[in-house]
């Protein structure tokens, strides 16, 4: 009997998967309640999106990297800029999606945790449209140490790594801009667009 209670006890990878399944539940469900609000209140729209991933998803790590080498060059209130425009760019997608989307729904497949570094992890998930048209998805945890939360740090849809492609457009208008931090953090919505990263999926 002792086996048995042992056999179905769960596993580290087992509590990461359940961990992303409720964030990632808890967050369509979010969405779905306020496929209006983005246009009647976008503020407010912001604002609860920023409360319900605050704490599962790592925007600072993520903006940063998206930066590359060029944070280096790049003052603290600078930095602090483009975690919010970074954000806004992604809730703006969010928000594009979900209402040119019908329902969908995501199921979480699985959480394989790095054997090299048990503080790393994917999660392979699923996204299903009303029309039965099925894309994958991986989201790649970290955390910092053994006793902390479990976070997002990129996504990964069908094989496009976003957090890279976010990157290199970050580096090409650095590049068209001659360098200047100030002015591709504040077009970086309009580089966002422009990136297209829906084609970019489709084409994969």
């Amino acid at each position: 009997m002792a086996f048995c209670v042992a056999s179905v006890q769960a596993g580290p990878e087992d509590d990461l998967q359940q961990y992303v399944d409720e964030n990632t539940q808890r967050l369509v469900n979010k969405l779905n309640e306020e496929r209006g609000l983005y246009e009647s209140d976008p503020e407010a729209f912001y604002q609860n999106m920023d409360d319900e991933l605050e704490g599962f998803v790592d925007f600072r790590r993520i903006a940063a990297r998206v930066m590359g080498r060029y944070a280096r060059q790049a003052t603290p209130e600078q930095r602090n800029e483009f975690v919010v425009k970074f954000k806004r760019s992604l809730f703006d997608s969010y928000a594009q999606a979900l209402m040119s989307a019908d329902n969908f729904e995501i199921k979480v497949r699985g959480a394989t945790i790095n054997p090299g570094d048990d503080n790393r992890a994917s999660v392979a998930m699923e996204v299903i449209t009303a029309s039965g048209n099925r894309h994958s998805v991986t989201y790649s945890m970290y955390r910092k140490d053994e006793g902390s939360n479990w976070m997002m740090e990129n996504v990964i849809v069908e094989g496009v790594n976003i957090g890279l492609s976010f990157r290199d457009r970050f580096t090409q208008e650095m590049e068209a801009n001659r360098g200047q931090v100030e002015t591709v953090i504040d077009g970086w919505s309009d580089a966002v667009k422009s990136l297209n990263l829906e084609d970019e999926v489709n084409k994969s």
